[in-house]
């Protein structure tokens, strides 16, 4: 008879089901405690990248300041005469960002539309873009990559852009057809916005139709009712505000002061409501209709953008900031006298 192999009165225990589901429970709130911690951090280092972007620009722009003795047009062309596109100051301070290679492909004297082939208007400038966009797609056409966008838009003024009739620019540090001296901003440097964050992708009306008030507008609903071009739809690519960083127009490579940071500016549309920039005329469109914009400045660092002053230094701005003191900061020469309580 075979004897029967002999069993432990300690025979290893099973988990029970209710011990299971406790532990999974006990992992999920574990899990659902780090998610947000690694977020929050993920978010800080990106603001703090976005940060140094901006100051690598803004001393780029100072060291194009220093060897010209004036800071670069925001657009540049013959007054009288029509233009399809213009380079932009992104463009202009290329040496200073470490890209001479790039900036030695460019013709200045030939629209960036025609130098598509040498690949510069698709070159990605990673200071030119913030590791927090969402929509970093490089614009396709004919299947071939055609432009790319930016996240720093330069700072243009309140409202006026430009007058192609009288020449006369607006009242930022960056304008048409004027190379603005160091002298010129008598607000002084560190009361003057150089650079803010806008995003790639940006809804927009452009090239209205009627005359335009020249009163700066209030309400972010003010143009819901406009008529113009439209360039906002469905789909990413219908909406292409901010995607050409060679080109110098406002609605691409510049912002306003007509509203406050993050500012959701209206337009219905097609059963849906987008948050809209304007640009009333394309820069050198049109010899005959001047340019206003309310271009807004835009993040997703939360309730805020980030910001360089002329001086270089950069500072995170609340949405909440008080709108009169934003747009003091536009001005170049505006006289204001500003309390900097609106910096975090």
């Amino acid at each position: 008879m075979q004897t029967p192999f002999p069993t432990s009165r300690f025979a290893p225990a099973g988990f029970t089901l209710v011990e299971l589901l406790v532990v999974i429970a006990i992992i999920s709130i574990l899990i659902g405690l780090t998610i947000p911690a690694v977020q929050s951090v993920r978010r800080s280092a990106q603001s703090l990248s976005c940060r140094n972007n901006l100051k690598n620009i803004a001393l780029a722009v100072h060291n194009y300041e220093t060897s010209n003795k004036h800071y670069p047009a925001s657009f540049e062309f013959q007054p009288g005469t029509v233009v399809r596109g213009a380079w932009s100051i992104h463009a202009k301070i290329m040496p200073f960002c470490e890209e001479i290679n790039a900036h030695r492909r460019v013709d200045f004297a030939v629209d960036w539309h025609d130098q598509v082939d040498t690949g510069v208007t698709a070159h990605v400038i990673p200071i030119y873009n913030c590791p927090a966009e969402i929509n970093t797609l490089t614009r396709v056409k004919n299947g071939d990559p055609y432009v790319h966008g930016t996240n720093y838009g330069f700072n243009m003024g309140s409202w006026f852009i430009h007058d192609p009739v009288t020449n006369q620019s607006g009242d930022g540090p960056f304008r048409v057809n004027r190379r603005v001296r160091q002298a010129d901003i008598t607000d002084g440097l560190s009361q003057t916005l150089c650079i803010a964050d806008v995003k790639h992708y940006t809804s927009y009306i452009r090239n209205v139709s009627g005359a335009i008030d020249p009163t700066l507008p209030d309400s972010p609903g003010h143009f819901e009712t406009i008529t113009g071009e439209l360039k906002l739809g469905p789909a990413l690519e219908d909406n292409t505000g901010h995607t050409v960083w060679p080109d110098g127009r406002v609605h691409h490579t510049g912002f306003t002061t007509v509203y406050t940071p993050n500012t959701f500016v209206s337009y219905p549309y097609a059963g849906e409501v987008y948050d809209i920039d304007l640009s009333t005329q394309q820069e050198g469109r049109d010899p005959n209709r001047p340019t206003y914009a309310a271009v807004t400045a835009r993040s997703y660092h939360g309730a805020g953008v980030n910001v360089a002053h002329m001086d270089g230094s950069v500072r995170f701005v609340s949405s909440s900031i008080r709108r009169n003191v934003w747009r003091a900061l536009g001005t170049a020469a505006g006289g204001e006298v500003i309390d900097g309580v609106f910096l975090q």
